[in-house]
């Protein structure tokens, strides 16, 4: 047998990050078929652990498993977007009431630094910078719901949205809006009004109908 390329500790989580890899530079395409004997093969592997990622990936809506016919890398389309859009809007809001009496001053004062160097990244055109920024920012007062089932919906939503297909270009004035409305977001949050900042996040920050523009533009090239 080939050689593993892989180490054989945590092999199940390092065929997932390999199979995202693919996804995120688009070696995977949407409507390809994953062939588990040539991929096992490849990577020098038994199936065990890639069938363990790819049902890993199913849960997460990356490929669909059709028994007897294959595994199909999915697409991401406008309905997925607004659905997503709709849940991760309504869970967000949900955290940011629900961490109301645990959020102190020190975790706001956070957030707005997180998003001044959002702001920072955006004058150097540094993208990746500002996509760990912008996690970090909402990381922050979701994490404080010590909800796992929220944070697990939310995190693999992300992934969906922002691994795969990950486009090799951004559009700095939806960059620069988001950080305009994290900030008003901030403010809220420093009135004391946790109600009027979830709803801001809700129905502004995370609105499909507010944010279509953008989103037409970025995943399907659809000019305004």
């Amino acid at each position: 047998m080939k050689k593993p390329i892989l180490n054989i500790k945590s092999l199940k989580e390092q065929v997932y990050e390999y199979l995202r890899e693919e996804f995120h530079h688009q070696r995977l395409k949407p409507g390809s078929i994953i062939n588990m004997d040539i991929t096992s093969k490849e990577l020098g592997i038994s199936k065990t652990p890639l069938r363990e990622a790819l049902l890993q990936l199913e849960i997460e809506n990356f490929v669909t498993i059709v028994p007897r016919r294959g595994i199909f890398v999915n697409a991401l389309t406008i309905n997925n977007i607004k659905e997503f859009y709709q849940v991760i809007g309504a869970l967000e809001s949900a955290a940011l009431i629900d961490c109301a009496d645990k959020m102190k001053k020190s975790d706001i004062e956070k957030m707005g630094k997180l998003n001044e160097d959002m702001e920072k990244s955006l004058e150097k055109d540094d993208f990746d910078l500002y996509y760990a920024k912008n996690l970090a920012f909402h990381n922050t007062f979701i994490d404080l719901t010590n909800n796992e089932t929220l944070i697990k919906f939310v995190n693999n939503l992300k992934k969906r949205l922002y691994d795969f297909p990950r486009v090799e270009k951004w559009l700095k004035d939806w960059e620069v809006a988001s950080t305009l409305e994290h900030a008003k977001c901030v403010d809220l949050l420093n009135e004391g009004d946790f109600h009027g900042a979830a709803l801001h996040m809700q129905n502004v920050h995370w609105s499909f109908k507010l944010q279509e523009q953008f989103i037409n533009r970025y995943y399907f090239n659809v000019k305004n």
